[in-house]
């Protein structure tokens, strides 16, 4: 893995499967991390979810984890990516049903935005599958745009989700 940064950031991570093994798909995900030098120092519960978006679709496992990557966001990105292709995603159906999908949720602190990575995670502001495990390890951490805690981002989008 080529290294930009002398220091590991703490990035988290985004992690859903719907297809086979599901759980065994996000622990394999979590392996190949490691053997990528990708640290991995937290995991959330594995949440079972009804998909979004696409709704006609088996349901998915939903997990977060805290990583230690010592590279650029868009090397981390360019690993996931190979992972994801290592383990047999397809890309047929945006949203659609995946073995495994991966997305950099935050980086440190970073906040980036380029054609092929945003960071923060634009989506994940409305997603209680993805804040809600993503509270597990970082209730405390900081939305660098928002300003606010995952907690209190959590709390905020389940106070929208129960007045619908």
């Amino acid at each position: 893995m080529t290294s930009k940064a002398d220091t590991p950031l703490l990035a988290y991570l985004g992690l859903g499967s719907n297809l086979g093994d599901r759980e065994a798909n996000l622990l394999d995900a979590l392996r190949r991390l490691e053997i990528h030098g990708i640290r991995v120092v937290a995991v959330s519960r594995f949440f079972e979810t009804p998909p979004a978006y696409v709704l006609d679709q088996p349901d998915f496992i939903n997990a977060c984890a805290a990583v230690e990557a010592a590279c650029s966001p868009h090397d981390l990105l360019k690993v996931l990516l190979q992972i994801e292709v290592a383990m047999g995603r397809v890309r047929l159906i945006d949203k659609g049903p995946r073995v495994i999908d991966l997305d950099i949720l935050l980086f440190g602190d970073v906040i980036l935005a380029s054609e092929d990575l945003t960071i923060p995670h634009p989506a994940m502001l409305e997603r209680l599958f993805v804040l809600e495990p993503l509270c597990e390890i970082a209730m405390e951490v900081f939305h660098p745009v928002e300003n606010t805690t995952i907690g209190e981002l959590l709390d905020e989008l389940r106070a929208v989700e129960s007045s619908d």
